[in-house]
């Protein structure tokens, strides 16, 4: 029963002419019908938001599985990353010590030939000493050579002017003056042989003091001589030591050189093959860091497009929830402002003429937040909004 059917101060009901019953049937009719559209459009509505349900639940599935096949490939892939990048610095750090090696053998190379420079420099001097040296020794050789020839000659000289003195005493001899008389010649014969006597002597004292000078000459000469081929000899015996040790010196240092040249193409030969496998594995490295990057920014863009779609499922649901509390709230409007009972009779009696003031109900409204999820720079930036909607 309707309120006014409750109220015991309602009036009696008057009659109601038919055309009015028929306009009011017509009109119940009408909204019968509305109501029945109503009706079919809430049932496809709670059918899609069935549906819908569904799809959400099938995506937060699959948004659950793909977080939980991409997680731990994710994690994989970034402990790759980090041995890739260790390796990287493993390899600059064998390389710039390999690098220094390098440049300690070429420092050492360069003082090496540059004490081998110094070395041939002294072996030259040493050598054109000695030239100088056996110069001398031949000047003095000649020296030597050429006063024994001298004493010779002296020699020969002193036995000349003997046998000269001699053949002049004979000369003499032969020469004298017939004798006048055994008295005369007896009496000139000591004075001649006085005098011959004499002249003996000045001829040998001058003969030794020539000889004596000559073989002092040729002593002093020969000594002189000696000294200074002595010297020459220590000298070119000097030389000849250092020559054969700077030889041996410049001999070590030549093999030490070498030594260092092929230990030194060596290392360039290895670095050089390190720096083309390393090259080659850090190519490999790069492309595979560059394909890990693009699986993640495509896993980062499909996990963004499923928080989207998800994002637009909620939003289309929430607004079929709001619409459908709308409708709601106007069905049941509709159902206590609709109050005219149905009898089998023909006639409708009214209770009171004047109608009473129905209380309408106001849809209240209600704050929804929205929360909406984006990626940016592979990062989950969430925006929460306020908006506000009809509901109970």
């Amino acid at each position: 029963m309707s309120r006014r059917d409750r109220d015991p101060r309602a009036s009696p009901p008057l009659p109601v002419a038919p055309g009015r019953l028929a306009a009011a049937a017509a009109a119940r009719g009408a909204e019968r019908e509305e109501l029945a559209a109503l009706n079919d459009r809430f049932a496809a509505f709670l059918e899609r938001v069935r549906a819908l349900e569904r799809q959400n639940g099938t995506l937060r599935a699959a948004l659950g599985r793909a977080a939980a096949a991409t997680g731990p490939r994710t994690g994989l892939v970034q402990g790759e990353l980090r041995g890739l990048r260790e390796r990287l610095e493993r390899l600059g750090r064998d390389r710039d010590r390999l690098q220094a090696e390098r440049d300690g053998l070429a420092t050492d190379l360069a003082a090496l030939r540059q004490r081998l420079e110094d070395e041939t420099q002294k072996r030259e001097d040493a050598e054109k000493t000695l030239v100088l040296f056996r110069k001398d020794l031949d000047h003095a050789t000649l020296s030597r050579l050429e006063l024994e020839r001298r004493v010779e000659l002296l020699m020969d000289e002193i036995g000349f002017l003997k046998k000269l003195h001699e053949e002049e005493l004979r000369d003499l001899e032969v020469s004298a003056p017939s004798p006048a008389g055994p008295a005369e010649v007896e009496g000139c014969k000591p004075e001649l042989t006085a005098a011959l006597r004499e002249i003996r002597t000045q001829y040998e004292s001058i003969a030794v003091k020539n000889l004596q000078e000559a073989e002092e000459w040729y002593k002093s000469k020969f000594a002189d001589l000696s000294d200074a081929a002595n010297r020459n000899h220590e000298a070119l015996r000097l030389a000849k030591q250092e020559m054969n040790e700077s030889r041996r010196h410049i001999q070590s240092l030549t093999c030490e050189v070498d030594g260092l040249k092929g230990m030194n193409e060596a290392l360039q030969r290895q670095m050089r093959e390190m720096e083309d496998e390393f090259g080659e594995e850090i190519g490999n490295y790069q492309a595979a860091v560059g394909r890990l990057e693009q699986e993640i920014q495509q896993m980062k863009e499909e996990m963004a497009r499923h928080l989207r779609e998800y994002q637009d499922l909620l939003n289309v649901k929430m607004a079929l929830d709001i619409e459908i509390a709308t409708y709601r709230k106007l069905l049941e409007g509709e159902e206590s402002r609709i109050t005219v009972p149905l009898h089998p009779t023909t006639s409708f009696s009214v209770r009171s003429s004047v109608l009473e003031p129905q209380p309408v109900e106001i849809p209240a409204r209600r704050t929804v937040l929205i929360k909406t999820i984006e990626t940016r720079d592979g990062q989950q930036v969430v925006t929460e909004s306020h908006k506000e909607r009809a509901g109970k």
